[in-house]
């Protein structure tokens, strides 16, 4: 395997981010044939579900793979939480298609901005459904990143981020 410019090449074991699915790790690199051509893929196993992706080596930088963000990406994360929440008076419906573009860019900073967005403290006003099932999706998201880079696990990395976010 050659390395490319960006030096996004993944081992066996690698934790890495899938946008579109969350957290998961580099279980192998097999070769597969379709239709007489060869092409080389990662496998990647997501910790939350029992899905397993394969992305050819050659289409990771377009599907947005990478590696779990460093311990400063987290300190910005945490920042992000801290700041007023941004509600923006629109319809719902747009609201949820922009955070949901952001919560499937796998950019830690943007999903914490949803998080924070959605979070409502016992003593505010009822959520809708939607608004729950959206903040869970994220909240999720963003503690399984939180989790690997911190080396703890879903659950406390959740506590960490709920507690930020009930302190502001």
């Amino acid at each position: 395997m050659k390395k490319n410019k960006k030096n996004t090449e993944f081992k066996i074991g690698d934790t890495v981010v899938y946008p579109k699915h969350g957290v998961g790790e580099v279980s192998k690199i097999e070769t597969l044939e379709v239709s007489s051509i060869k092409t080389n893929f990662y496998v990647v196993k997501m910790e939350q579900s029992k899905l397993v992706i394969r992305v050819p080596l050659d289409k990771k930088d377009e599907v947005g793979l990478r590696k779990i963000s460093t311990k400063k990406v987290v300190e910005d994360v945490y920042s992000t939480l801290k700041l007023k929440p941004k509600i923006r008076r629109i319809m719902w419906s747009r609201r949820a298609q922009e955070y949901e573009t952001k919560i499937f860019s796998g950019d830690p900073i943007k999903i914490a901005e949803v998080v924070r967005d959605l979070f409502r403290k016992s003593s505010q006003a009822e959520q809708s459904y939607s608004e729950r099932q959206m903040f869970q999706v994220a909240i999720e998201r963003l503690a399984r990143e939180v989790a690997a880079v911190e080396k703890t696990d879903y659950f406390q990395s959740t506590e960490k981020i709920e507690q930020i976010l009930s302190n502001k």
